[in-house]
C-alpha cells in the first residue's frame, strides 16, 4: 500500500493460466514486484536477441518458409511481451506524473 492507504495494482508481464492480464496489489517493494522487474529485464533482453537473430535470418536467401515462420512466431511472442511491459511501464510513469510519490504501479 502507499502511505495514503491507497492500493495500487502493477500490470505483471505474464498472463493468468488462462490468458488473462495479471495484477499485482503492491507498494512495488515486495518480493513479486522484484520478481517481476527481474522477469520483464529477462523478457526484453531475449526479445534483443531475437531482433538480432531476425536481422541474420533476414539476409540469408538460404533460409527456409518454416524457418521465417518460426521466427515470426517467435516475434510475435516477443512482442506480446514487450508491449505488456510498455502498457504497464507507461501506466506506471502517468501515475508519477500525476504527483502521486510512488511511480512503481498502476491505478
Amino acid at each position: 500500500m502507499s502511505d495514503g492507504g491507497l492500493e495500487s495494482a502493477r500490470l505483471l508481464p505474464w498472463p493468468s493460466p488462462d490468458g488473462r492480464r495479471c495484477y499485482l496489489i503492491t507498494d512495488g517493494t515486495g518480493h513479486l514486484s522484484r520478481l517481476a522487474d527481474t522477469t520483464e529485464t529477462v523478457q526484453l533482453g531475449m526479445a534483443g536477441d531475437l531482433l538480432a537473430h531476425a536481422a541474420d535470418m533476414l539476409t540469408d536467401r538460404r533460409a527456409t518458409p518454416t524457418q521465417l515462420r518460426y521466427l515470426l512466431a517467435r516475434m510475435h511472442e516477443a512482442l506480446t511481451d514487450v508491449h505488456r511491459i510498455a502498457e504497464s511501464r507507461g501506466g506506471r510513469l502517468a501515475v508519477g506524473a500525476r504527483g502521486d510519490t510512488d511511480d512503481d504501479v498502476l491505478r
